[in-house]
């Protein structure tokens, strides 16, 4: 017996010693690879060191690796979540990715080709995407716990941009927020969704370099006081959508949708920013914190405390900020905590029971002895702007639904009777495209007070953006 196991223990080690001399092999060839290949490929020695069957069989070559294996494991690697692994996990698996993209080749120790691919050889000095001098900061435009947003210009092409420069502590990783932020914008390419331009990576901080767009729906708002003029808000709501919808054909929820999220560009362009509370939804549901989403637009299913949802989270957004603009005040502003916030929705809507929303009982914060018996009312009656506006109540009503399947969808919104006057060709846009390429649309001057505007004997709807049928 002892004979045996000392037989299995010899082979154990011999084969250690195979694979050790294997990887020092596949490795020194890795060193005296120069091509573009070599980024890559160290990415793949790394996922491949880890593999728990590595261990029984001798690991092939990196060189005889087939292509479309390399391809997966990028792909699996790009599509990491951050938000469903623990803290230190996240650190470790930051760092890694960190040691994968620093990685210098053993010979000279020179930065990968790879890395270097923004850069003109001809001249070494001139400005590099990646590179923390390639952009100018101009003014600070606002800080918050973790980041500071700077008005900045960059010296590649010469644009002003947006620098998100985020704060990293050493003992605590790079922030959750930021990671996720920027894995999500690097894939969405949508003209009503911000573009990410550029990374920049130091010990200190992670900038996020954005297009510059030089205000937000709630400045905006602000600045025309009393609600907006109700071709501009058809015009932003589209645009808000169109946004939506598609990231929620991709399985991502915003979940933080205020005005001051929505950018707004000095034609009218709409821009869904600041996804640092978004996330990816896996099939099946998982759970989230109900932590997410400003108190005056945070549905009434995540104020009593379900972390179960899906893009009806969004979309109840959607509804307040609609009413909001059309109105010219917040459509449910709670001023104390979140049953201040639940009263305020519930005087309107009608306090929910198991009738008008099945499955009500059983969430967690619902307390029916603290919460006053409401019954639903007109949303004219509360906002009385909708009734000036045609269909304007209906779509508010069917997006304001306290039972988070009865909301509608972004891309149902985008079909209602509201949106009936403008252009057919608005639906047939492509995802990089404008709502303003098309020639009669143009957002209209505001023109201050716009309760003449709402009046009933206003000629709205008759020259509806000076398009022709």
């Amino acid at each position: 017996m002892c004979d045996m196991i000392s037989e299995q223990s010899t082979e154990k080690i011999g084969r250690m010693k195979k694979l050790r001399r294997t990887l020092s092999e596949s490795f020194s060839r890795l060193a005296l690879k120069k091509d573009d290949n070599n980024f890559d490929e160290i990415c793949v020695a790394k996922m491949s060191t880890h593999n728990s069957q590595a261990v029984d069989s001798v690991i092939k070559p990196l060189d005889t690796i087939p292509e479309d294996r390399k391809v997966r494991v990028q792909r699996t690697q790009s599509s990491f979540d951050p938000f469903d692994k623990p803290t230190s996990q996240v650190k470790r698996v930051h760092s890694e990715n960190n040691a994968c993209i620093n990685t210098k080749c053993s010979s000279g120790g020179k930065e990968s080709p790879k890395l270097r691919r923004h850069s003109s050889p001809s001249s070494p000095t001139s400005p590099k995407f990646g590179k923390a001098d390639s952009y100018e900061k101009l003014e600070k435009l606002g800080e918050g716990s973790y980041a500071t947003v700077y008005k900045g210009k960059s010296k590649v092409h010469g644009k002003l941009v947006a620098l998100k420069v985020i704060r990293l502590q050493e003992e605590e990783g790079t922030p959750f927020t930021a990671i996720r932020e920027a894995s999500l914008l690097k894939g969405l390419k949508h003209t009503n969704i911000v573009l990410l331009h550029d990374i920049i990576h130091t010990k200190e901080t992670l900038t996020l370099v954005f297009e510059y767009v030089h205000t937000d729906l709630c400045q905006y708002m602000d600045k025309h006081p009393g609600g907006l003029l109700p071709d501009n808000v058809k015009l932003f709501l589209f645009q808000l959508l169109r946004g939506l919808s598609y990231i929620h054909q991709r399985y991502i929820l915003h979940r933080d949708l205020k005005p001051q999220n929505l950018l707004i560009s000095d034609n009218g362009e709409l821009k869904l920013a600041d996804f640092g509370l978004a996330r990816a939804k896996s099939v099946p549901s998982h759970t989230y914190s109900n932590e997410v989403v400003t108190l005056w637009y945070r549905p009434p299913d995540v104020l009593l405390g379900s972390t179960e949802y899906s893009t009806c989270l969004d979309m109840w957004g959607v509804g307040c900020i609609f009413v909001e603009m059309i109105q010219g005040v917040a459509a449910f502003p709670g001023m104390k905590d979140v049953q201040d916030q639940l009263e305020r929705i519930f005087l309107v809507l009608g306090t929910p029971t198991e009738e008008t929303w099945p499955g009500v009982h059983s969430l967690p914060h619902l307390k029916t002895d603290r919460f006053t018996q409401y019954s639903s009312k007109k949303l004219r009656h509360a906002w009385n702007k909708l009734d000036y506006v045609p269909h304007a109540e209906d779509l508010a009503s069917k997006l304001l639904q306290c039972f988070p399947k009865n909301r509608l969808s972004a891309h149902a919104a985008l079909n209602h009777e509201y949106f009936s006057d403008l252009p057919p060709r608005l639906w047939e846009l492509s995802d990089m495209s404008s709502v303003f390429s098309v020639p009669s649309v143009k957002l209209q001057p505001e023109i201050g007070d716009s309760s003449k505007v709402y009046g009933r004997s206003g000629n709205h709807g008759k020259s509806f953006l000076n398009h022709k049928h």
